[in-house]
């Protein structure tokens, strides 16, 4: 008794030093000071209305800012005594990257965006919050990553999270969000540990966590639809992705195709987003989740045992937001007495996105994954860097970057021959050394180089920089200013170099982009136009005729994703007509959509596509192998046989010459050759083509896969903005495996007249198509030398004397 009453004793001494002590010791460096825990600290103090906020300071390690709450991933934060019930609309969650992933790299970066909010949205109380991770070389001390809300800084913390991502919450100001755009940028500002070369800056990255970066709302409005307008800030999930499930419960009825393609397309335009899919099914609603929206299609008896339908359903077409009473997501309801009614309430609800065809557009709108939109230019332009979204910047690393968009129409083609300048506001310090250079890419390849030849500093007043057009592709065209910058500090790279504020290069905003008159024409087969403009469709009235083969869940939902893709790069809904055969379409322009296996063959044969495709192209099995890529193959062994053969030294000098002058054989010619039948492989699983109709007045599109769905998924993921402007050449195949996107390239194409005639363009169009193609241009100038010759011999033979 005397052992058992002295050891309850001394359990019960122990025990609340024991249950005290919840979480392990830790003498992690990266773990935050805060982690321990603590009496809760008192809630920031925001700034009364009307009044300026001040900007947090950035976290030290001895203190952190009210403002930047960090929390470790490691350990959650305590549960209260006594849990209430929270519930879902407290919540609300609003994810903000339209991505799958986001990066800023180098010494200086900045990406910005805008998201949509509701009137109620914006009212509610916010905070940001983010999660970011960043490489192991980047100097804490001299980084920092900032984020931007309307062009105002809400918060700044030093890059320190190399080993795992750190999350953060910044408190967003009040009367600082507003209803309909909100500007959100990055901007990440990185020095190398160690090294001061300019190859090590390419080493320098801060990834943000996309399904780990949202706005929290406070209060049950946020999360409500009130208007129609709520189809625009349907947002994103937490992989950049948008997505519209369907309900229809009369999806089998013929007549119910075209309002359902109508009403995919509006919203498609009404939303902006980047990364949309689409989906259909007869019975039962989807799950709730961010970045999804469930849209009701039917009549009010078709929809009736689904949910509880406003009396007004009963009498007119109607077109509104209803709460699901189950679980409080707001469902997008278009519905009416009968089908007439329900076509009626679509075109209330897409009618605003409608545009005439006399309007000209002047903006490809971007601003949901790239802010600003990008300007259309058509004709002789200038534009300041200030409208493109480019500030006045000084620089005081060894590389810096800056970029920005423009788009072209569909019918440019310059690609051989046209130059775009940049008029250049710059200056470089005296400490930089020449050897230094600025670089100019277009899409990702350098288009012009201007090397810094004088030393002692200087300054450049509308330095003309000749960009090559010949990267440029119809619609979007990303363009990049890159300083390459050498100085003798960096060569001896002493402790602390990389931490130099001292400025030696700054970017005027007062830079123009000019844009010369370029040749208009439009051509067939050009799948870079129907992806970047959705050109030929978009120009026309005339309903489009559309065939889908089969019509079921599958092939419906990959037309409908291809259809609002096209929809929102050409800036209005596409009119549509449902057709069942070729022909009935004549010499018209038309999309097919469907399985190989359900493609006439005299289709395939018009679009140079090998017949036997339907018997042969089948997606591969799970484990099985691959089959050999021929060409790779035959590389490999043109490589080991090339030394002393006559064939290999030819290839060499053909890749000497491609080098250097920019001239292969294939250039080397008279006219463009035939197009070749194609035949895909079995790795790819969707194929997208294009030709002219068969008495080539019309251009044919294909969408095609092995099975339905192939079709869907391929869409789904060919649709997505790092996928999307890849589309081009005649025609374009995706693997969704291996995620490869490969482009046959027209080799003879149509001209298709888009202007009215003039010799100034016919001028511009000849001078492109002999650049193209030269051994005629030689022809003709060779030609135009024995005419000069003849002339001028017959000019003289009639002056002077004669003996």
């Amino acid at each position: 008794m005397k052992t058992a009453f002295l050891t309850a004793a001394i359990l019960a001494i122990v025990a609340p030093f024991a249950a005290a002590q919840v979480t392990p010791f830790d003498m992690s460096r990266e773990r935050p000071a805060q982690v321990a825990p603590a009496p809760p600290a008192p809630p920031p103090v925001r700034p009364a209305p009307g009044a300026t906020p001040v900007a947090p300071a950035p976290p030290s390690t001895q203190q952190v800012s009210p403002a930047i709450v960090p929390i470790s991933p490691a350990q959650p934060p305590a549960p209260a005594a006594k849990p209430a019930t929270i519930s879902r609309a407290a919540d609300f969650r609003r994810y903000l990257i339209p991505s799958s992933n986001f990066g800023l790299g180098g010494e200086i970066d900045r990406k910005s965006w805008s998201i949509y909010l509701t009137p109620e949205q914006a009212a509610a109380p916010a905070k940001l919050n983010f999660a970011y991770q960043n490489a192991v070389v980047v100097a804490p001390e001299s980084s920092k990553l900032s984020v931007f809300v309307n062009n105002r800084l809400v918060g700044t913390t030093p890059i320190r999270s190399p080993d795992k991502a750190s999350e953060l919450s910044f408190d967003i100001p009040p009367n600082l969000l507003q209803p309909g755009s909100n500007l959100i940028g990055f901007e990440a500002e990185q020095r190398h540990r160690t090294d001061c070369s300019i190859e090590s800056t390419y080493e320098l990255w801060a990834d943000v966590d996309p399904t780990r970066t949202y706005l929290s709302f406070g209060g049950s409005a946020a999360a409500t639809f009130t208007s129609a307008d709520g189809v625009r800030a349907v947002g994103v999930n937490e992989k950049g992705g948008t997505e519209f499930d369907f309900v229809v419960p009369a999806l089998a009825q013929p007549g119910t195709t075209k309002p359902l393609m109508r009403l995919s397309q509006g919203l498609a335009v009404l939303s902006g987003m980047p990364n949309q899919s689409f989906s259909f099914q007869t019975t039962g609603l989807p799950e709730m989740a961010p970045g999804r929206l469930t849209v009701l299609v039917g009549t009010a008896s078709e929809l009736q045992p689904l949910v509880a339908l406003p009396a007004a359903a009963q009498l007119a077409p109607l077109a509104t937001f209803i709460t699901d009473p189950h679980t409080g997501a707001p469902l997008l309801l278009v519905t009416g007495p009968s089908w007439l009614a329900v076509s009626s309430a679509v075109d209330s609800l897409v009618s605003p996105t409608d545009r005439s065809l006399d309007v000209k557009r002047d903006v490809l709108v971007t601003q949901r994954w790239r802010a600003p939109d990008a300007p259309l230019l058509f004709s002789n332009t200038d534009i300041p860097f200030a409208q493109l979204g480019v500030a006045t910047t000084q620089f005081a690393g060894r590389r810096f970057r800056a970029d920005f968009s423009i788009a072209v129409p569909a019918d440019f083609y310059a690609n051989a021959y046209g130059e775009a300048t940049i008029l250049l506001d710059a200056a470089y310090a005296s400490t930089v050394l020449p050897g230094s250079h600025i670089d100019i890419y277009v899409n990702g390849s350098v288009a012009s180089t201007v090397p810094i030849t004088n030393s002692g500093g200087g300054i450049f007043r509308h330095l003309p920089i000749r960009v090559t057009m010949r990267h440029f592709r119809p619609g979007l065209n990303d363009i990049a200013v890159e300083a390459s910058l050498l100085t003798s500090s960096d060569k001896a790279c002493v402790p602390g170099a990389t931490a130099s504020a001292d400025p030696r290069f700054a970017l005027f905003d007062t830079s123009v982009f000019h844009m010369p008159d370029f040749a208009r024409v439009g051509q067939r087969p050009n799948l870079a136009a129907t992806g970047g403009t959705g050109y030929p469709y978009s120009r026309s009235d005339v309903p489009l005729p559309l065939i889908m083969d089969p019509i079921d869940i599958d092939t419906l939902s990959a037309t409908a994703t291809f259809l609002g893709r096209l929809a929102m790069m050409a800036g209005r809904p596409l009119a549509i007509d449902i057709a069942t055969s070729p022909a009935g379409i004549g010499d018209r322009d038309a999309l097919f959509v469907g399985s190989i296996s359900q493609i006439p063959p005299t289709m395939l044969t018009q679009l140079n596509i090998a017949t036997t495709s339907q018997a042969t192209w089948r997606p591969v099995a799970v484990g099985q192998s691959t089959e050999v890529d021929t060409g790779a193959t035959f590389e490999q062994w043109r490589s080991k046989v090339r030394g002393g053969s006559w064939s290999g030294q030819v290839s060499a000098f053909e890749e000497w010459m491609r080098r250097n002058f920019d001239i292969s054989l294939g250039s080397l010619r008279f006219a463009p050759s035939a197009q070749e039948m194609f035949t895909p492989s079995n790795v790819e699983t969707l194929m997208i083509a294009q030709g002219a109709s068969p008495e080539g007045g019309g251009t044919w599109t294909l969408v095609t896969a092995p099975t339905s769905d192939d079709l869907r998924h391929g869409l789904s993921l060919l649709s997505r903005e790092e996928n999307w402007p890849q589309i081009a050449g005649r025609i374009t195949t995706y693997a969704s495996a291996t995620k490869k996107i490969r482009m046959v390239p027209v080799t003879r194409f149509d001209f298709i007249p888009s202007q009215s005639p003039s010799f100034s363009n016919y001028r511009l169009i000849a001078a492109n198509w002999l650049s193209t193609n030269i051994l005629s241009y030689a022809m003709l100038f060779a030609a135009s030398s024995v005419v000069l010759g003849f002339a001028t011999a017959g000019l003289l033979s009639n002056l002077g004397r004669r003996r």
